[in-house]
């Protein structure tokens, strides 16, 4: 599965070798609705931490997706483009949204586990 961490975002990234699979969370996802479409990132782009790679638009709102780390797009789910309600349904497994490449692996440090994030949550950010 490969070890998994958490933003302040409410993204996740599963690090597998040196590949970052990065998605949005079962909790983002309560938060958004019900998604109706997703623009997925370019596959090759280098983006920066911080740098808008993907947007969700909801029937509440539409929703940016930073990344979180530098990197080049490898991947991007193109099975949500046809099913963006994966995001919903499978917010964590079948529905993550793309994989990168980071330019220097993520330091685990600076960012939550599972158990941190599930307090962070429950702190009300």
């Amino acid at each position: 599965m490969g070890h998994v961490i958490y933003t302040k975002d409410h993204e996740w990234l599963r690090i597998e070798d040196n590949l970052v699979t990065i998605g949005v969370t079962e909790f983002a996802q309560e938060q958004l609705g019900d998604v109706v479409f997703i623009e997925l990132p370019e596959v090759g782009s280098e983006l920066m931490a911080g740098d808008e790679a993907a947007v969700i638009e909801s029937v509440k709102a539409a929703g940016e997706i930073a990344v979180p780390i530098d990197g080049v797009v490898t991947m991007v789910n193109e099975t949500l483009v046809d099913q963006p309600d994966l995001l919903n349904s499978a917010p964590e497994t079948e529905g993550w949204i793309f994989q990168l490449t980071p330019s220097e692996m993520p330091d685990i440090a600076d960012f939550m586990d599972a158990e941190q994030y599930q307090q962070y949550i429950q702190d009300g950010e």
